[in-house]
């Protein structure tokens, strides 16, 4: 099928539309081959969910699923017994909260709660990417004063005497936490805690490391329950499906609306929407950090992004490359040559993912903006960052067609992709 640009396109609608009516012309015109192909590319069916994770032995482990199920839901790992990991990433809310900004048992953070369906194949987690891996991510909130608070001594005599058993038959031997000289009842290196920090001080580097071992697999638990939560099927992937099944590019039945296919037009366009430079693959996003010009909530400074969050991931004691992690070292190429500085980096975020992207609002890492309508605008307008350099120059669209890229976006609606029982609420020990 002979090639045809999206100006050509255009005239060629135009000339269609004044003879069948606009409705008419776009159901007249196919999808050229790179077109198919680049909607190939989109459809979930043409990639292989949940590589190998690296860095945790135990990411595919059936017992480490269901103790990392219990974990996530388990409110006694907090300071006050009273917040989970499931009290921000609530199943029946896509796995968010549903706030511009977190609030965990103790204060409100200083970003959006992002959520856990397809975050197993991205290299980078949260929205600044300081941690590498989905088991070293689950480790930050415990710890965090604004969100579970809580110690690593405390969640370790949590997983003795609550665990015990589950956490042998998948990891080994526990430390023995009866003698208080070696194993206070609180401490951590990261508490908000004096006391915490200098009773983690005080102890051995082979009782910090015992600790910090168990920690970190309760991490590993985590990683394999979160692994399960893939994006489902949405209307948009059976589109796709009814166009390559198409002889001349013209897909029958049709499972999007002439509104939602002439978004999807623009979308993919370099001179309509260029929404695809960055959302791009199954999950609409490349997984990458970007600046556009997102201003901070008001009262609140500039954040830096990717700047400070890449110093941190190479900092951190539970990257790929540390002792608790199971990787070989030649493994971790992406730690190994991360872009560690550049301007580029200052106010960078990581492209959050669009499928079921209606349900996932307020948008942007503070919830700076309520509807899709809000961000579209936004990215029509394309002011200055406040830190940095945005990458946006502005969308030359009019209303008609931003209304028919929003329309697109909710056929990536899907819902999640999971065993049912995973979704629920837990029995706990």
């Amino acid at each position: 099928m002979q090639s045809i640009t999206w100006l050509d396109r255009q005239l060629r609608l135009a000339l269609i539309g004044l003879l069948l009516g606009w409705s008419s012309a776009l159901a007249a015109i196919g999808w050229t081959d790179e077109e198919r192909a680049l909607l190939k590319s989109l459809q979930l069916e043409s990639h292989i969910f949940n590589t190998p994770s690296a860095s945790n032995r135990y990411a595919d482990d059936e017992t480490a699923v269901t103790l990392g199920h219990q974990l996530f839901f388990d409110k006694r790992f907090s300071v006050n017994g009273q917040v989970s990991c499931a009290s921000c990433h609530i199943p029946e809310k896509m796995f968010i909260d549903g706030l511009p900004l977190a609030t965990g048992g103790v204060a409100t953070t200083d970003r959006k709660t992002m959520t856990i369906i397809g975050v197993s194949v991205s290299p980078w987690l949260f929205w600044d990417g300081r941690k590498d891996s989905l088991w070293s991510q689950a480790l930050g909130p415990w710890e965090s004063a604004a969100e579970h608070g809580g110690n690593r001594l405390q969640y370790a005599r949590l997983i003795v005497e609550h665990y015990g058993d589950s956490y042998r038959s998948i990891f080994g031997q526990l430390p023995k936490l009866e003698d208080g000289t070696r194993f206070p009842a609180n401490a951590s290196p990261n508490s908000s805690d004096a006391a915490e920090r200098v009773a983690w001080e005080n102890m051995s580097a082979e009782d910090q490391d015992a600790i910090s071992t168990v920690f970190a697999n309760m991490g590993k638990a985590v990683e394999a329950y979160q692994r399960r939560f893939l994006p489902a099927r949405a209307r948009f992937d059976a589109y796709v499906e009814e166009v390559l099944a198409s002889s001349n590019g013209i897909p029958q039945p049709r499972s999007l609306s002439k509104q939602e296919e002439e978004g999807l037009r623009l979308f993919i366009s370099e001179e309509g929407g260029r929404c695809i430079q960055c959302h791009n693959g199954p999950l609409f996003s490349n997984n990458e950090f970007h600046n556009t010009g997102v201003p901070p909530l008001e009262g609140r400074t500039p954040d830096r992004g990717r700047a400070a969050g890449v110093e941190a991931v190479l900092a951190d004691e539970f990257n790929c490359l540390s002792k608790f992690s199971d990787a070989d070292p030649n493994s971790c190429e992406e730690l190994r040559f991360v872009k560690s500085s550049g301007p580029e980096l200052e106010g960078a975020m990581r492209t959050p993912s669009l499928r079921n992207i209606t349900h996932l609002a307020p948008f942007m890492h503070q919830g700076q903006f309520s509807t899709l309508k809000d961000v579209l605008m936004h990215y029509k307008e394309a002011p200055q960052s406040l830190i940095g350099h945005t990458e946006l120059t502005p969308l030359q669209l009019d209303d008609r067609q931003l209304a028919s890229i929003q329309a697109f976006l909710s056929a990536l609606d899907g819902g999640v992709d999971a065993p049912q029982h995973l979704i629920q609420t837990p029995s706990l020990p």
